[in-house]
């Protein structure tokens, strides 16, 4: 069966040739009612555009793509400026998957392809990135199930952290929960903390929700109370939001915590800098604890005590899966977990 052709979505839709091109290259000058018109009728024929579609169809683009939200942080950026020997150790999530999958690319000769944040929507993904590359990681909630499934006809997918959302699509994801758990049975049993409250994120974040379960369930082995939700949630995880997270704990009134676990780095280091405005100790007064392992963790004062997930090795690992992929189009997918560690710092009472 020949692949769909923007001739096949014309005639669907009941528009012109033009007018598809159109909603994929310049999709405000499309009414918002035929462009959804024509983006429904692309789906259901599982239409991909492609600046080479023979290109495509032999796999000879020589790049591969990345999609991923835009996880920028000014007071990181900020960071960097103030310290020019800093930048290295400010790199975040993305900026890590980012160097792992440049360097494994570059090993099998293939250029990367990066798209964060498409202001098009799933639609501007599926024409600036989906048809230039062999195939592409994308990181979970950055394009919908439905359009990944267009895509994935096509082009190899593997998905990044997350749930495995397709189960034909090859699939990363750390161990959040294992991590958190362990890090949480470190503050009960060798620091005898017994007052936690967790910062989450969103409820829409896979990787946070699965921390707060790994929290969770060190709590019930201890026999400590067992929360139904976060003490707090945030919705970018970003240094501003865990400060602000840490003076609302602190505003809160009641019997203070023992311990903040936050849902990531970022957040962390944030309630790091508040704290210490509030004239409150770490960890003396309270223990403060990460997720994620960025560099940053390990130049802040005091150093952050962190579960560490291999970021880079999920970015080479993406690459490696997708070249995989490209070279056995019948190879059954695969769903892999990357360990994590514990990584014990002075925030929590150790180092």
């Amino acid at each position: 069966m020949s692949a769909p052709t923007v001739y096949d979505v014309a005639e669907r839709s009941g528009v012109s040739i033009a007018t598809v091109s159109r909603v994929y290259r310049t999709p405000d000058s499309v009414r918002a009612q035929t462009r959804e018109r024509v983006l429904e009728a692309a789906r259901e024929l599982g239409y991909v555009p492609s600046g080479n579609a023979r290109g495509l169809a032999s796999r000879t683009t020589g790049v591969l793509g990345l999609c991923f939200p835009d996880y920028a942080d000014p007071d990181a950026e900020a960071d960097a400026e103030a310290d020019s020997d800093a930048d290295d150790a400010v790199m975040l999530y993305s900026d890590q998957i980012i160097r792992g999958m440049e360097r494994a690319a570059r090993r099998h000769g293939y250029a990367l392809l990066i798209a964060a944040s498409l202001e098009g929507g799933p639609e501007s993904l599926v024409a600036k990135v989906a048809g230039r590359v062999d195939g592409f990681a994308v990181l979970a909630q950055t394009v919908p199930t439905e359009d990944l499934e267009v895509i994935s006809r096509r082009l190899p997918v593997v998905m990044l952290a997350g749930p495995r959302e397709i189960d034909h699509l090859d699939h990363i994801v750390v161990a959040n929960a294992d991590g958190e758990r362990e890090l949480t049975r470190h503050l009960i049993e060798d620091h005898g903390l017994r007052r936690l409250v967790f910062v989450g994120g969103d409820t829409d974040s896979p990787d946070a929700e699965a921390r707060f379960r790994g929290f969770q369930e060190a709590c019930r082995d201890a026999g400590l109370p067992v929360p139904d939700e976060p003490a707090l949630r945030t919705t970018m995880m970003k240094q501003a939001e865990g400060a602000l997270a840490a003076e609302t704990l602190l505003d809160r009134g009641g019997e203070r915590p023992e311990a903040m676990l936050f849902a990531n780095d970022q957040m962390a280091v944030g309630a790091l800098r508040a704290l210490a405005r509030r004239g409150v100790r770490v960890p003396q007064d309270m223990a403060v604890t990460g997720f994620d392992g960025i560099p940053l963790g390990r130049i802040v004062q005091p150093s952050l005590t962190t579960v560490r997930q291999p970021i880079r090795r999920l970015g080479e690992q993406a690459v490696e899966l997708l070249v995989q992929r490209l070279s056995d189009t019948g190879r059954e997918p695969v769903s892999l977990t990357l360990p994590v560690s514990v990584i014990r710092r002075t925030s929590c009472g150790c180092g």
